[in-house]
């Protein structure tokens, strides 16, 4: 469900990802920390202001 709400919701918050799909933040956190480093997603730097924490469907 994490993997589908970042899908069509790219750069979305960790909170706002949890609000979506009905589980904690810390739940979320570590699904996107598991997602990450499976090259699932990448994490999005930068913006105005800095957005950290952020992540979207890898290439």
């Amino acid at each position: 469900m994490v993997l589908a709400h970042i899908a069509t919701h790219p750069g979305a918050a960790t909170r706002q990802v949890a609000r979506a799909v009905g589980a904690s933040e810390r739940v979320v956190a570590r699904n996107l920390d598991r997602l990450t480093d499976d090259g699932l997603l990448v994490l999005v730097m930068g913006g105005e202001p800095p957005v950290s924490g952020r992540t979207r469907l890898a290439s």
